[in-house]
């Protein structure tokens, strides 16, 4: 409907993307208007994750969207400018934290000036509430320029109270300890189908009694989770067929009661492998954002399946018994019989909630370790997204400033995309539905390590086999070197260039980029003696060198059995260990050199998406003839109009 680019602006440390439907116009037109109803779903949870983001996130971005759009003063004045890009990034972030190291954000304007340009819009548009306009300034004025108010959304540091020290909105009024007994107390360690206790919940104190908040229809959330029921409604009416009906209606009727049991029958009925292409997720899914790694942020996406990927995927999921039996891991952690393994690669056809506008390029679900072991798992891997990122990235400069020569370079020209590409389908595919808890091990046991050792292991699991003969055998890579570029690049990204995204002075948070700390630096420590990686310097730049890439495949291997162990025993103390000693402190020098030699190049090192419009086309007799895809639309204005559309809550 218009034409198309992948690149559509930046601001602060973020380059906004677009990413193409490709072959959405060769689906049925059923198939198409299930795709924008489930669309419309994933839309009207985005205040759901605001909220969760921090108490006074909607607030605030009501309040500045107001100035936004209605302030008469100086738009040209360094205030107002500033003002604009704080807005676009709590847009981007879905709240004033940063969407990946969790800090507050910093106002680039003065407190005096918000306070003035408050003051001067039109009240109705200001999320007032019975408050007077200057209570609402004294209301959010702390929270977003007094640096010592509510300073991370999720706070990871040992020996505090992760709890009281975080600012996502799970928990009111409880402690670490409070919390962790309260769940001690209701979990079943006999059920042999247990719950995913404390996900769609929040955890307050009323009267000194630690009590749960649901999220369901009626109850918190309830306004947003309406609109998302009505829009999954009408997309039960358009299902391919029986499954995807009763996969829809049953997570209608979690939505509606909060039952727990429900969520586990809804996820062992989604995670079948169906014959439908067009897919969702849409609800409270994953942990990162809860420093207990307990509460799921909302969050949407729509798919359909990209069949000429899925054929790649597909070689690999169907071997996934193969390369459980041969992997690395003590044989008492792996699982015996692997079932209903199902891996596709998919387009991304709308993001939303903690999707949007930043997102992964890769998912497995469910997360519930009985569900996966007893019924395997659903993985994707999302072409459009990826070839977004890839074409935004072509020509940069950022190789010839980091890879230590020029045979790596052509080496990662040749099969660095594919390798990502192969790495990502077994992380996701196999890594995360690998091995298996031991009985009676708690799922929840390695508690604020949770999240980064689970990712870690479906790193290690990629990296050990993207280097297999078995990778040739199934056509997957086409030389025997070619996954030294995804060895490379994970390692240079490991040791030094991901410390690009971290601010100066800071610490190793996101539990993704520990995870490829941890990974690199103990493979780079273990490997030492042997010199198997070792940092380079030349001309006050430092560089990875890999001397030795079969040992390299031999430390992955030997650090995958030791995470699975881990893992399997609900092994804490190790656990830490691992996460204090190799993934969470910065060097300083090596950072200011990082941040120096990336700045020079001008990449934001953020990216994030402008989901396309689908606009449902009528005849005269008013029937929706064709869902049409525009791309046209630009961020600001996208933001401004699911401001008004999509806001449920505020």
């Amino acid at each position: 409907m218009s034409d198309f680019k992948y690149t559509e602006g930046r601001f602060a440390d973020i380059q906004m993307l677009r990413y193409r439907l490709e072959g959405f116009d060769k689906l049925s037109l059923r198939r198409k208007k299930l795709v924008y109803c489930l669309s419309q779903a994933a839309l009207f949870g985005r205040d759901i994750t605001f909220d969760q983001f921090g108490k006074y996130n909607l607030k605030i971005r009501k309040t500045l969207e107001a100035v936004y759009t209605g302030y008469e003063g100086d738009r040209l004045s360094d205030d107002f400018k500033a003002l604009e890009v704080y807005l676009k990034r709590v847009w981007f972030s879905n709240g004033i934290y940063h969407h990946y190291g969790c800090d507050k954000f910093v106002p680039g304007f003065s407190e005096e000036f918000f306070t003035a340009a408050v003051k001067s819009v039109d009240p109705a548009l200001l999320p007032l509430n019975g408050m007077s306009v200057d209570e609402l300034c004294a209301e959010l004025c702390p929270v977003m320029f007094n640096p010592d108010v509510l300073p991370v959304k999720v706070c990871k540091k040992a020996g505090v109270d992760i709890v009281e020290s975080s600012a996502c909105n799970f928990y009111d009024g409880v402690t670490q300890d409070e919390v962790e007994g309260y769940y001690a107390s209701v979990k079943d360690p006999a059920d042999d189908e247990p719950l995913s206790y404390g996900l769609n919940t929040s955890v307050v104190k009323e009267d000194g009694v630690v009590k749960e908040q649901v999220w369901r229809l009626g109850g918190k959330y309830g306004k947003a989770i309406e609109k998302i029921v009505f829009w999954l409604e009408r997309a039960c009416d358009l299902a391919d067929d029986d499954r995807q009906r009763r996969v829809i209606e049953l997570l209608v009727e979690y939505y509606k009661t909060g039952d727990l049991r429900l969520f586990n029958d809804y996820c062992v009925e989604w995670v079948a492998d169906g014959g439908s292409p067009v897919d969702f997720i849409n609800g409270f899914i994953e942990v990162y954002d809860d420093p207990l790694g307990l509460k799921g942020t909302w969050e949407g996406l729509v798919e359909y399946r990209d069949e000429d990927g899925t054929r790649r995927t597909r070689a690999i999921s169907g071997n996934a018994q193969w390369f459980e039996d041969n992997s690395p891991v003590a044989p008492r952690f792996k699982k015996q019989r692997v079932n209903g393994v199902s891996a596709n690669v998919i387009c991304a056809a709308m993001l939303g909630g903690g999707e949007y506008p930043s997102t992964a390029i890769g998912i497995n679900l469910p997360n519930a370790d009985w569900i996966r072991a007893r019924h395997g798992s659903k993985s994707v891997t999302i072409s459009n997204i990826i070839s977004a990122y890839n074409e935004a990235a072509r020509g940069n400069g950022f190789d010839d400033e980091f890879v230590v020569d020029e045979p790596t370079k052509e080496l990662i020209r040749k099969y660095g995309d594919l390798c990502d590409v192969i790495h990502t389908d077994l992380h996701e595919c196999l890594g995360h539905g690998s091995g298996q808890l031991l009985p009676g091990t708690d799922p929840d046991a390695l508690k604020a390590y949770g999240n980064t050792i689970e990712e870690a292991r479906a790193d290690l699991f990629g990296l050990y086999y993207v280097a297999d003969d078995k990778m040739l055998q199934l056509g997957l890579l086409p030389d025997k070197d070619a996954y030294k570029a995804g060895y490379y690049t994970y390692m240079m990204n490991g040791l030094l260039t991901q410390l690009a995204r971290i601010k100066k002075g800071h610490d190793i948070e996101e539990a993704h980029m520990r995870d490829r700390a941890l990974i690199a630096r103990w493979c780079y420590d273990k490997g030492r003696a042997d010199n198997v990686v070792e940092l380079v310097h030349r001309g006050g730049k430092t560089y990875v060198r890999i001397n030795d890439y079969g040992r390299l495949r031999a430390l992955f291997g030997s650090l995958l059995a030791e995470v699975q162990r881990i893992k399997s025993e609900g092994d804490y103390e190790a656990a830490r260990e691992l996460v204090e000693g190799y993934a969470v402190k910065v060097e300083p020098t090596l950072h200011d050199e990082i941040l120096e030699r990336y700045g020079k190049l001008g990449i934001p090192p953020y990216k994030g998406f402008i989901n396309p419009i689908l606009i449902p086309v009528r005849d005269d007799a008013n029937n929706v003839v064709d869902i049409l895809v525009d791309y046209s639309e630009s961020y600001e204005r996208q933001m401004l109009r699911y401001g008004k559309i999509y806001s449920t809550l505020i």
